[in-house]
């Protein structure tokens, strides 16, 4: 069977609500979250759900009230019919963005002619680490892989490539500013949606984290966020200097202002092939050009951006300065840092509505949600390429790169 062309039809997400108990969104459940996006795309597009496939859903604490394949219970929640099923992924940060990514390749090989996929994470009420893993508890693996927490990988990346401090702070400066400029020029109406109770009041309708006031003066008053655990018992800086003994010190530059805050959130992506839009009237937005996902080294972790762009050009047949525009998931300043260092892009193309920095990480949705920002900015300025990429845990990348349609 010939390969298809896989489009992205619509796009959605919820507000980012403050991942903590006093966060406006702590009082509903990541299946309710899950839900709601469901709903809108549906409504949105007057979605028949035989049309769809299945639902591909990002999650990555899978534990509790997000365990039992939380896709399947988002369906039946949802007005979808009981005949969608649904799947659960996890491939950490980058789960949101790998749903769409399968759902894409399993259009391209026929299987299906649309998906819903994206994903969700409630960080404030199911919190990030509770499910264990054995990459940070079963000494064997964790010896082998020479493990560090990722806020110690940010600081190795900070050290080895010469980012300082007041590089990372600035770079969170500006993140807040191009985020509370998006904000108030109105560029996420699109795809935001609101989140009402059951009762259909509101409880959140904007993006909870931003903070517009933020400047050097109040960054630089704050503690490096991983330098006790590096320097104190079990050693994790100790750890570090095995695996790269070029280095001298770790560097802690990296502070709860400049690396990307916990949050609650959810997002959903209608992916379908040409016959599908053909059938149903909706007009596709963009085409999905390449997919990539690599490994890379499990102690810096971080850099798998680097490889997973060169990857998705390379299988695109494109050069760097064909895309048009960039997003990058911030996770810490430092991640964001080197991909402009290792391929020259320019900063005004790069999260130019802000990042992870401003308005927070919900770690199962994010790649989604970035997705949808990308493809709205695109439309915008009207630009015709795109590419989307984020670092992942124990050391992997995943990249997207899109066409205007």
């Amino acid at each position: 069977m010939s390969e298809v062309d896989a489009f992205v039809y619509d796009a959605v997400r919820t507000p980012r609500g403050r991942g903590k108990p006093d966060g406006s969104l702590h009082e509903v459940p990541s299946v309710r979250l899950s839900a709601g996006v469901l709903n809108a795309i549906k409504a949105r597009n007057s979605l028949r759900s035989h049309d769809v496939e299945d639902v591909i859903w990002g999650n990555v604490t899978q534990v509790g009230e997000q365990g039992a394949c939380l896709a399947r219970s988002a369906v039946l929640l949802s007005d979808f019919d009981d005949g969608v099923p649904g799947v659960s992924i996890n491939r950490f940060c980058a789960s949101g963005l790998e749903a769409v990514n399968m759902a894409a390749n399993q259009i391209r090989g026929g299987a299906g002619r649309a998906y819903v996929a994206g994903g969700v994470e409630s960080m404030s009420r199911v919190p990030m680490g509770s499910d264990g893993g054995a990459i940070a508890v079963d000494p064997s693996l964790a010896m082998k892989a020479y493990f560090v927490p990722q806020g110690i990988s940010s600081d190795i990346i900070a050290t080895r490539h010469g980012f300082s401090r007041t590089d990372c702070d600035g770079y969170a400066v500006e993140s807040q500013r191009r985020a509370a400029k998006a904000e108030h020029d109105g560029r996420f109406a699109r795809s935001r949606i609101p989140v009402e109770d059951q009762n259909g009041l509101l409880i959140l309708d904007r993006d909870e984290q931003i903070r517009a006031d933020t400047n050097m003066q109040a960054l630089g008053a704050l503690e490096p966020s991983f330098k006790v655990l590096g320097e104190s018992l079990p050693g994790f800086d100790a750890v570090a200097l095995l695996r790269y003994p070029d280095l001298e010190t770790i560097s802690h530059v990296h502070h709860a202002g400049n690396s990307s805050a916990i949050t609650d959130g959810a997002a959903a992506v209608l992916v379908g092939n040409s016959e599908f839009g053909g059938e149903t009237g909706l007009r596709p937005r963009v085409r999905i050009l390449a997919t990539a996902k690599v490994g890379s080294d499990p102690t810096i972790m971080l850099t798998g951006p680097i490889p997973a762009t060169e990857k998705a050009l390379q299988s695109a047949g494109m050069n760097i300065s064909d895309i048009g525009l960039f997003e990058v998931n911030e996770a810490f300043a430092s991640v964001v840092l080197l991909f402009l260092s290792e391929f020259g892009a320019s900063p005004d193309r790069v999260n130019v509505n802000g990042g992870a920095i401003a308005m927070g990480h919900p770690i199962g949705a994010t790649g989604a949600m970035i997705l949808g920002t990308l493809i709205d900015e695109m439309e915008r300025r009207d630009i015709e390429t795109g590419l989307a990429t984020l670092c992942i845990g124990s050391g992997m990348g995943c990249a997207t790169i899109i066409e205007r349609v």
